[in-house]
């Protein structure tokens, strides 16, 4: 019977190409059609072989060439009930494939006669039988030249026999004759397992061919991890897959194609498992798998078993020294088993250390291991991995440890890869191992020690909402005294601050703290006061946050620990340089030199984006510099996505908009696990997909999401964002629209006083004001404003002042006057490097003068249009142009673009889009600053490219 060997012929199909495998097709060919000739073909078992040739026989019997294909069969092993292996019937896979041939040759040769027994379906072509001969040899030998002149009068024909490793003596023979003189139209294909390309050819038999016959021989490595993606992308019926799952995959598989199809056959959701999500479970082991390992195991020995089921347990590659003392082998035992495992392809060498060949044949060998005896092997680990030299496998240890159900050593272990970690500034790593500690079951006094390290740890990693979780799991056993609560209560807070999105909530986590703090450190206590000290606008009124800051100040001449003094001071400066105040550069003056890195990179990111949000570009510049040097020199990711996220913020304040939207979209998709910052990168990617691209659907998705996603919010994305929301409303001429997206965060800067961030959204507020006809209401907020920055030393916001009395002469006031103002906002955002703000004020004056009739309108406004186009603010330049067209003034456009033939241009493509969302012609002209007329043009042409007749067709033709 069968046994169903790892390379069998796979039960579903395959995709049309093979992957990775074209060019070694196109170069096998040519060989077969120079016969006579020998390919040999050779890897390990799944690797592919059987597809390969089956792939190649197809193409050579295209041409007219009689293909016949062989495959030797694995002998039965031994057994308790069938001590003896079955005796091999001679000649085997060849009686098979002469017996399906549709070819009847002609003018045999008489010795052909012996081959009546072996092939009863020739039996009427084949000569008459000879006499049996004496000796049995010579029978033996008659019957081979028998099957050798048999093959020679098929002609041209190419003869694949697969699997020599089983082969039978017979059938190693006839190979062996053929070879050493081969018919002139015979092509002979040969395929052998071979588990290593220096591991020999894998055939029974030396290759000595006659020197005119032509050979390829070629071994058949797995694919790599970008061709095992591919061939699950084919089998999927994908474009493509993560490239993270393509690793694991390959991972688990060894990129081995018969595994890759069953695994993703058998996994319940294959459309699902590509999304390369952390976390992930492993996949199913497939039952063909696991068959196919656990019969290479009954082939071995009894000790290159127990050395197997020591591999398994170990997992990682392991020496033979560790491998001998989890078995329970000497150490040439264990060698002599490690060669029988070799033999059969169970493990693979390599660098000193053996280990299996793929992820899921460790998993069906340790599946293999009685269940009674997998704690043995797993104690026998973890003491033979603690005495290794080099560093101790901590995390390795625990987890033997564990299995072995001691439960008090796995979680002290972890304790110590996690104190390890967090020494070498690995905050995430350690983050990680603390919380399996927690996990493992501690006693209490050790869950409460654990916690602390966590909590304070997990502040530098970039933690999801499992620390939280955890940390409160703690504070609700109530076995922590007062400082060890009111430290992981106001850690707990601002994990749930800086990286859990959960603002109001973890202000008030904090200020539960306190009280507790106060009972036993003066100093944690003026910490925590100084951290909700820092305002927010999300957050409580600005008022109630510089109370807090006062009490801080009182704490703190009483504080003498040197790390909560710096953490005071570095807060105090932080809170006062958000709020605007002008003694912040003072407190940032005190702040000692010797901080800790972790806190040097905090501090001066707060105060590099506090001086970019206020108007003092040199001092962000200053503050972003030393922040980077902090970053490098410390392995925290949180605080790297704190500084880069400030960064781009800053790039995009100044203009510096080149590969800016690129660098904002890596940070989106890295930084999803933190609210802030990834709401930070939302909100840039939102404002270049506006400006840059005249996305503005795009734009506005990403700018809601940006606003959803933001905790508490210093003034940056909650302002920005529903000032571009502003603009691209009042560019399509509904103002009431325009009030009515700024209402909300004018709310939340009224409520909490923090004027001094309403810089980006009080000029477009203004503006909207007006031209919905409330001029009293645009009035009333520059008055707020100019009353909310009065003693704020807050250089942005006073521009924005200027702007704002500047866009109150558009319906009223002198013309004089409101020159002076135009000029004068333009030259203060200038001087603050914001050319964005400036361009803006020279169009809104522009437009002013055009409306007006005066002189010098045309030409500010193409100054404006310049300052756009100088920054890639194209949609900004049309909205200049289309302001141009409305009064009159007619636009030279550029020469020079590209044509995009039959495809629809990106133009074409919004327009497009819009139509098919049910808009009008007018409606999308104000939607993307078009004229009316470009827009029939656009559609007309959409209509065209896309081969309909209405715009109701549009949407299903348009695609993605």
């Amino acid at each position: 019977m069968r046994k169903e060997a790892v390379n069998a012929d796979p039960p579903i199909p395959l995709p049309a190409a093979l992957t990775g495998r074209s060019a070694l097709l196109d170069g096998l060919r040519p060989v077969l059609g120079r016969r006579p000739s020998v390919v040999v073909i050779t890897g390990e078992a799944g690797v592919g072989k059987s597809r390969l040739v089956r792939e190649l026989l197809t193409r050579t019997r295209s041409s007219g060439t009689l293909t016949l294909a062989a495959r030797c069969q694995e002998p039965d092993a031994p057994s308790l009930y069938a001590p003896l292996p079955y005796a091999p019937i001679p000649y085997a896979p060849l009686i098979e494939a002469l017996s399906r041939c549709r070819h009847r040759p002609e003018d045999l040769p008489p010795v052909t006669g012996a081959l009546r027994g072996l092939l009863p379906d020739l039996a009427d072509l084949l000569p008459p039988a000879p006499p049996p001969a004496d000796d049995p040899r010579a029978g033996q030998h008659r019957v081979l030249r028998a099957l050798c002149a048999l093959t020679a009068s098929l002609g041209k024909v190419v003869l694949a026999v697969e699997d020599l490793q089983w082969a039978d003596e017979s059938t190693v023979a006839f190979l062996r004759a053929v070879v050493s003189d081969p018919p002139p139209g015979l092509g002979l294909v040969l395929t052998a397992r071979s588990h290593t390309l220096q591991g020999g050819d894998g055939l029974p038999f030396p290759l000595r061919p006659p020197a005119h016959v032509v050979v390829a021989e070629r071994h058949l490595a797995p694919l790599s991890p970008a061709e095992t993606g591919a061939m699950a992308a084919g089998l999927l019926g994908a474009r493509a897959v993560p490239e993270e799952f393509a690793e694991r995959l390959h991972r688990w598989t060894g990129g081995l194609p018969y595994v890759i199809e069953e695994v993703l056959r058998e996994w319940s959701d294959t459309t699902a498992c590509p999304a390369g999500a952390a976390g992930q479970p492993e996949p199913p082991l497939p039952a063909s798998v696991r068959r196919a390992v656990v019969e290479r195991l009954r082939h071995l020995p009894s000790d290159a078993r127990r050395v197997v089921a020591a591999a398994a347990v170990l997992g990682d590659p392991a020496p033979v020294h560790l491998l001998g003392a989890v078995a329970g082998l000497a150490e040439q035992e264990t060698r002599r088993a490690l060669a029988a495992a070799l033999k059969e392809g169970v493990v693979r060498a390599g660098d000193g250390t053996y280990a299996f060949p793929y992820e899921l044949a460790r998993r069906a060998a340790y599946e293999a291991v009685a269940e009674p005896e997998r704690p043995v092997l797993h104690l026998r680990a973890a003491r033979a991995l603690t005495r290794c030299t080099g560093p101790l496998p901590l995390v390795r240890v625990a987890d033997h440890y564990r299995c072995a159900g001691l439960l008090t050593q796995a979680v002290r272990c972890l304790e110590a890869a996690a104190d390890r970690a967090a020494r070498g500034g690995d905050a995430g790593t350690a983050t990680d191992r603390y919380l399996d500690a927690l996990r493992g079951g501690p006693s209490a006094v050790v869950r409460d020690r654990v916690a602390l390290k966590l909590a304070r740890v997990a502040l530098n990693a970039r933690t999801g909402p499992q620390v939280p979780a955890a940390l409160r799991e703690v504070l609700g056993q109530c076995s922590l005294g007062p400082g060890p609560s009111g430290e992981i209560r106001l850690l707990l807070g601002l994990l749930l601050r800086n990286q859990s999105g959960s603002g109001l909530e973890a202000l008030e986590e904090i200020a539960r703290a306190v009280p507790d703090l106060l009972a036993v450190s003066t100093g944690q206590a003026a910490r925590a006061l100084a951290i909700i000290a820092i305002p927010s606008l999300k957050g409580w009124p600005v008022g109630e946050h510089r109370r807090l800051l006062a009490e801080a100040e009182r704490l703190l001449p009483q504080v003498d620990e040197v790390d909560l003094r710096s953490a005071v001071l570095a807060n105090r400066a932080t809170a006062l340089a958000l709020m605007g105040d002008p003694s912040a550069w003072d407190a940032v003056a005190d702040l000692p030199e010797a901080i800790t890195v972790e806190a040097a990179a905090r501090v001066h990111a707060n105060l590099a984006g506090a001086a970019t949000a206020l108007g003092h570009p040199e001092r962000a510049r200053a503050f972003q510099a030393r922040a980077w040097q902090a970053v490098r020199t410390n392995q925290a990711p949180y605080l790297e996505a704190f500084v880069e996220t400030t960064d781009m913020l800053a790039a995009f304040t100044s203009g510096r908009w080149t590969g800016l939207l690129e660098r904002a979209e890596r940070a989106e998709e890295q930084y999803q696990d933190v609210p802030d910052f990834h709401a930070e990168a939302l909100l840039v990617c939102g404002l270049l997909r506006l400006h840059t691209k005249g996305q503005t659907d795009v734009a506005r998705r990403l700018l809601d999401r940006a606003v959803g996603t933001t905790a508490l919010d210093t003034g940056i994305v909650l302002t920005s964002a529903a000032a571009a929301v502003v603009r691209v409303h009042l560019a399509a001429d509904r103002p009431a629209q325009a009030v009515q997206a700024v209402e909300g965060v004018l709310h939340h800067v009224r409520r909490t006083g923090a004027w001094v961030w309403a810089t980006a959204l009080a000029p477009p507020a203004v503006q909207a004001l007006i031209r919905d006809g409330r001029d009293g209401e645009a009035h009333r907020l520059v008055a707020e404003l100019a009353d909310g920055i009065a003693r704020r030393d807050a250089p942005a916001a006073r521009a924005a002042l200027l702007t704002c009395r500047a866009l109150l002469t558009t319906a009223t006031g002198p013309q004089a006057g409101s020159d002076a103002l135009h000029a004068a906002a333009t030259e203060a955002w200038a001087a603050l490097e914001r050319p964005y703000e400036a361009a803006y004020v020279r169009e809104a004056w522009g437009l002013r003068l055009l409306a007006a009739g005066a002189a010098g309108g045309r030409t500010v406004l193409h100054e404006a249009i310049a300052a756009y186009q100088d920054i890639d603010a194209v949609w900004d330049v049309l909205r200049c142009q289309r302001g141009l067209r409305e009064h009159g003034q007619v636009t030279v456009r550029r020469p020079g673009a590209l044509g995009y033939g039959d495809h629809l241009s990106p133009r074409e493509r919004a327009v497009a889009r819009l139509a098919s969302l049910g808009l009008s012609n007018r409606e999308i002209a104000r939607e993307l600053v078009l004229s009316h007329r470009t827009v029939e043009h656009h559609v007309a042409r959409a209509l065209r490219k896309l081969g309909v007749s209405s715009r109701t067709e549009i949407g299903s033709q348009l695609g993605p």
